[in-house]
């Protein structure tokens, strides 16, 4: 296989992954969301978990396709997804 295939493929697996990994944390949020008092809040939380159902979906394919490219076959589900992503405080820049 040629290089710039392999990069092609290796690319495709790390879009995926991201993928993957936006939809699961997208997904956490909205069920996070719907222990909302708020009604409106709880609606939009569950039309946004339909909408993650149908894009990992999709997800799915994309998966089975670079496994038929790579000869790896990787289920979406185990895919390590990100639990938690703790936000830093930015540096202090020093003072003049």
């Amino acid at each position: 296989m040629e290089s710039k295939e392999k990069l092609l493929m290796e690319l495709l697996g790390h879009t995926a992954r991201s993928l993957t990994h936006l939809t699961a944390s997208l997904t956490s949020m909205s069920f996070e969301l719907l222990r909302s008092d708020d009604d409106v809040v709880k609606a939009a939380s569950r039309q946004m978990i339909d909408r993650m159902a149908t894009i990992s979906s999709g997800l799915d394919e994309h998966w089975r396709l670079i496994g038929e490219l790579t000869g790896v076959h990787v289920a979406h589900e185990q895919i390590e997804t990100i639990q938690e992503i703790q936000l830093q405080a930015p540096p202090q820049l020093p003072s003049n």
